[in-house]
């Protein structure tokens, strides 16, 4: 049984979810944090990674990729996928990472793609304490919020730019790009409304 309560909703939907995510262009989504991709053979995680594809895609731009899911369904998709990839498939979740070690070293480079409006304002400021541990100096959180009526995950809160940018602040990480009231790059989602933001650890 699945105790994640950010997955609600998702369990029912896993064939149309992951045909949906597979229409999505890793470029195009996260065009807004590509200039902050390090270099290559870095360590990255991806966490809340769905069916993977954000994870394939990184790996194949050469990186070292840890990629956390705590949904079953969709982390037995993505393995069945990517498996030939250097990606290392954890199930876990949001806000403590339990099972997300830094043996192998520190990451360079953190994304959190669709996920941070499935955590309550008591997990998001865990989330970050528990990020600010695992991500190295100068190295980069890059977040997605995301406002507007619920889709298939039903676990859902409103988001705000300032209240991330505090705990950032209180965590040691300064915000490099903050991108405001950007429209859905879904189709038939014109209610729903992203911000991306960008954190470096100091």
């Amino acid at each position: 049984m699945n105790n994640v309560l950010g997955t609600k909703g998702y369990e029912d939907v896993v064939e149309a979810f992951a045909e949906a995510s597979f229409k999505l262009d890793f470029e195009e989504i996260n065009a807004d944090f590509l200039r902050f991709l390090p270099k290559v053979s870095a360590r990255v995680l991806d966490v809340g990674s769905g069916i993977g594809q954000n994870s394939a895609a990184l790996a194949n731009r050469g990186y070292s990729v840890v990629s956390v899911e705590p949904l079953n369904d969709f982390l037995k998709i993505a393995k069945s996928l990517y498996n030939n990839l250097n990606i290392t498939w954890i199930k876990d979740s949001l806000p403590d990472l339990e099972k997300v070690t830094v043996c192998d070293g520190l990451f360079d480079f953190i994304l959190m793609d669709g996920v941070w409006h499935h955590l309550d304002i008591i997990e998001r400021r865990k989330c970050i304490q528990r990020l600010s541990g695992i991500v190295s100096t100068g190295g980069i959180c890059a977040i997605s919020l995301r406002n507007g009526p619920a889709g298939a995950g039903k676990h859902i809160f409103p988001t705000s730019n300032d209240e991330l940018i505090d705990y950032a602040k209180e965590f040691g990480f300064q915000v490099i790009s903050c991108l405001e009231n950007q429209p859905s790059k879904m189709q038939n989602k014109p209610n729903v409304i992203w911000s991306r933001v960008a954190l470096k650890k100091l």
